[in-house]
């Protein structure tokens, strides 16, 4: 699989939502990353939190170490919140 594919493929990437966010953001700023901030922090907690996941899931041996999307949505419902 091209990692492009992987990149949109909802059960290996967990943060597609916020990688589009931040491309929409720089496409209608014209690039403009000082507009974008929030929108790479974002992007960047979200990749914290989920690798932190997946670090753990690979050290208890649960495999796949990524959650399935719909098991990240059961992960986030079961918090009350989003985490990032």
């Amino acid at each position: 699989m091209s990692a492009n594919r992987k990149m949109r493929d909802v059960d290996l990437n967990p943060c597609m939502e916020e990688s589009d966010a931040s491309a929409k953001c720089l496409d209608v700023n014209l690039y403009q990353k000082d507009m974008c901030t929030s929108y790479f922090i974002r992007y960047k907690q979200c990749r914290k939190f989920w690798h932190s996941v997946m670090i753990k899931r690979r050290g208890d041996g649960v495999k796949p170490a990524m959650p399935t999307a719909e098991e990240r949505k059961q992960i986030l419902e079961s918090l009350g919140r989003v985490p990032y």
